[in-house]
C-alpha cells in the first residue's frame, strides 16, 4: 500500500480569499506549497486534492471553469516535478440538497484510497477547517489542521 497526503484546496493549495474563486486570475498558489510537496515527495508521499466546491451548485462557476483552474494547477506541479494523483471535488452545497461527498463526509477520500491503494494509517490530511479534520478522521487518516494561507514548510519535520 502507498502513503499519501490529502490536501484541501482553498487556503492550503491556493490563497483563501474569503469568497469563492470565480476568476482564473484570483487563483494563486500558496508560495510554501511547492517546497512542502517537494520535501514530502522525497519522503515517498503521493498527493490527492479533496475540495468542496459548492460554487458550482450556486452557479457562481461551472465544471469547465474548475477544469481550467485544476489543469493550471497540475501544470505547475508538473513543472516542479511533483506528481499529483488526482483532484476530487464535491460540486454540491447544503443549501441546494444533500450529498455524501461533501466534507465533513469522507466519500471522496475513500474513493481515492481505493483507487490508488492508499494506506490510511500511513497517510495525512492537511486542511484549514474542522470539516477537513472530520473527513480525515472518518477515513482513518492522520490530521493536520493549519490556519488558512499558512507556511506549509513548517510541517515538513512533523509529517513522516
Amino acid at each position: 500500500m502507498q502513503k499519501a497526503i490529502f490536501l484541501d484546496r482553498d487556503g492550503i493549495i491556493n490563497t483563501e480569499l474569503g469568497h469563492y474563486v470565480t476568476r482564473k486570475e484570483d487563483f494563486s498558489i500558496n508560495p510554501s506549497l511547492l517546497p512542502f510537496l517537494k520535501a514530502m515527495q522525497t519522503k515517498g508521499f503521493l498527493f490527492v486534492v479533496i475540495s468542496n466546491q459548492g460554487g458550482v451548485a450556486k452557479k457562481l462557476y461551472n465544471h469547465a471553469f474548475l477544469n481550467v483552474i485544476h489543469e493550471e494547477l497540475k501544470a505547475q506541479f508538473t513543472l516542479q516535478g511533483i506528481s499529483l494523483l488526482e483532484i476530487y471535488y464535491c460540486p454540491h452545497h447544503p443549501d441546494y440538497g444533500k450529498c455524501i461527498c461533501r466534507k465533513p463526509d469522507s466519500l471522496l477520500i475513500e474513493k481515492a484510497m481505493a483507487r490508488f491503494n492508499i494506506d490510511p494509517s500511513a497517510s495525512w490530511f492537511v486542511g484549514d477547517a474542522e470539516r477537513d479534520m472530520q473527513a480525515a478522521a472518518k477515513a482513518g487518516l492522520k490530521e493536520v489542521l493549519v490556519p488558512s494561507n499558512s507556511d506549509l514548510t513548517v510541517l515538513i519535520s512533523r509529517i513522516n
